[in-house]
């Protein structure tokens, strides 16, 4: 044990000690808000404000087309139609020119088909439903005229219902739509970080064990410890690692969770009568952090770190042995697809599992342990009994320490061995020597 204390020290610190950990570790989170604040702000940037010009023949549009700061009607009088169409082309105020003719009685079919949108430029998919919507909002409510109908009855009648749900087993919580959707986000968040960082930090132990091995370096450190105990200190040096970056993170996120939460009551009282934008927006991110203050996030933390832990040393174990086996990058290819498959279908089977978490697919891939890692971290979030999370760490236990033995096995073999393509028999026999 001490031995493999004093390598699993040094990898650590030399993962830990360099300047791109540490710019990564504190600025990724940041670095994430930042990515998303400016896709927002390409998106913003990139609306157009169309102003498009309404022939209206039939006079009912012309008070109930209405314009906003993406889209201008301008209505002109029917005489400048010919005018207006023949100068559309060279115009560079204008981007259309939207001509509704006649309705004959309540033909609304011919409206349909004898209107036309002239344009000069390629208006947006966003901007032509609109003037679709608009278009037929306006003829519904004519339609709700000539049938004699209240609007705002026909507007009852299609009042959604909105169906109150309380969670018993939740100390009776009230669940909204809201909460399952933050739930659903937190859960693919979380799996598919669980999925990459097993993939990222395995692959960087095979690396290592391949770059020491091809220097020759691993023949000098092994005549001082057992392979076994080298193969752990990595395993365990980059476990820390990873550990690190996940603590760091996640009192981030509770932290800014917490600040939205209580810190930001007198700024909304302060845009309540300002901005109505920013006021909701705040507001949103306002219940957003409390969703998730109102999850156990002290059991989804414990189950992820665990998961976490145990699913990387499962996974790592397995990259140990590959690049203990082979001798260049190119080899390992035909042995990595064993290590990233089940990850992958455990992925793959958790998105079709959010509907129905406590389904059997949901169930079954949280306690197979090749899957458990990422399908149980996608469960938490909605809850999950502590039978099937006792039972699915306890199985995981078993079939990790069961797969450090095969690797320690195989390590212990082909770290030395140079100029030999292993095959799959050949580990076979390696495992069983």
């Amino acid at each position: 044990m001490k031995n493999i204390f004093l390598i699993t020290r040094r990898e650590f610190l030399t993962q830990v000690k360099k300047k791109s950990f540490i710019v990564l570790t504190l600025l990724a989170p940041l670095m994430i808000v930042a990515f998303g604040a400016v896709i927002g702000l390409m998106f913003k940037a990139n609306q157009a404000h169309n102003v498009i010009e309404v022939v209206d023949y039939s006079g009912i549009f012309k008070n109930q087309l209405k314009s906003d700061d993406k889209l201008e009607y301008v209505f002109i009088p029917q005489a400048d139609e010919k005018k207006k169409v023949k100068s559309l082309k060279k115009s560079e105020t204008v981007d259309g020119i939207l001509i509704l003719p006649e309705i004959s009685g309540t033909n609304y079919d011919d409206l349909e088909k004898n209107t036309q949108l002239m344009i000069n430029t390629k208006l947006g998919f966003d901007t032509k439903q609109r003037i679709t919507g608009d278009i037929s909002n306006v003829i519904r409510k004519e339609k709700i005229k000539k049938l004699g109908l209240a609007e705002a009855a026909l507007n009852d009648l299609d009042k959604s219902f909105a169906l109150k749900t309380i969670n018993i087993s939740e100390n009776d919580q009230e669940e909204s739509d809201l909460s399952f959707g933050i739930k659903t986000i937190l859960s693919m968040v979380l799996m598919y970080v669980t999925f990459m960082f097993i993939i990222i930090y395995g692959v960087r132990v095979m690396r290592s064990v391949l770059e020491e091995k091809n220097n020759r370096v691993v023949e000098i450190i092994i005549s001082s410890v057992k392979p076994f105990e080298l193969m752990m200190g990595k395993i365990f040096g980059v476990t820390l690692v990873a550990l690190t970056q996940f603590v760091i993170w996640i009192g981030m996120s509770v932290a800014g969770a917490l600040i939205f939460n209580t810190g930001f009551s007198s700024i909304q009282q302060n845009l309540a009568g300002g901005s109505t934008g920013s006021f909701d927006i705040l507001q949103m991110v306002t219940q957003v952090s409390h969703n998730l203050l109102e999850l156990n996030y002290f059991l989804i933390i414990f189950v992820f770190i665990v998961f976490f832990i145990l699913g990387y040393l499962f996974y790592s174990s397995i990259y140990a042995a590959i690049g203990s086996a082979v001798d260049n990058e190119t080899e390992t290819q035909q042995f990595t697809l064993f290590a990233i498959l089940p990850l992958t279908l455990g992925m793959y089977g958790s998105f079709s599992m959010m509907n129905n978490p406590d389904g059997p697919l949901g169930f079954w891939l949280s306690i197979i342990p090749f899957t458990s890692p990422v399908a149980m971290i996608a469960r938490i979030p909605y809850g999950v009994p502590a039978w099937q999370i006792a039972l699915s760490i306890f199985l995981l236990l078993i079939t990790t320490i069961l797969m450090i033995f095969i690797a320690g096995k195989i390590y212990r073999v082909g770290i030395l061995m140079y100029g030999n393509k292993a095959t799959l028999k050949e580990l076979w026999k390696w495992i069983r020597s």
